[in-house]
């Protein structure tokens, strides 16, 4: 595996994701924002928060298995979200538990969490990229 993920000492432990990521492999990919929609382009959980964080995180796992990887070589997330608000985290955790379950794993890596006006289609409320390490 090219990622280690750590919480270094002196740094709050966050139960959503790692601080840090050490990445030694040798191929590094960039895979484009990640929206809810599905193979044929349809929007899945319009309107609902979860359903659409939970399809961006199960995409970036079919891009990640088609070129040999899987979300333990994501070495960065970042994730863009229509009107957020922290009262949204619980949905927010949601999709990402129920596609945890679906990856076989639990996707920690480093993140960073942006509330935006608007995204490409109004019916999407999240967009997820990744960064990831493939030996």
């Amino acid at each position: 595996m090219a990622i280690t993920l750590v919480n270094p000492s002196g740094l709050p432990e966050i139960d959503a994701y790692r601080q840090v990521s050490i990445a030694t492999g040798s191929k590094l990919v960039f895979i484009a924002g990640q929206v809810a929609w599905d193979a044929e382009g349809v929007t899945v959980g319009e309107g609902d928060l979860a359903a659409q964080v939970e399809q961006c995180y199960l995409n970036i796992g079919t891009a990640l298995a088609e070129i040999g990887g899987s979300f333990d070589d994501v070495a960065k997330l970042t994730v863009y979200v229509v009107d957020w608000t922290p009262d949204k985290m619980p949905l927010f955790l949601e999709g990402v538990s129920r596609a945890a379950a679906k990856l076989g794993g639990t996707p920690v890596p480093p993140g960073t969490l942006l509330g935006v006006a608007a995204l490409d289609i109004a019916d999407h409320l999240v967009e997820v990229e990744a960064t990831a390490i493939i030996d």
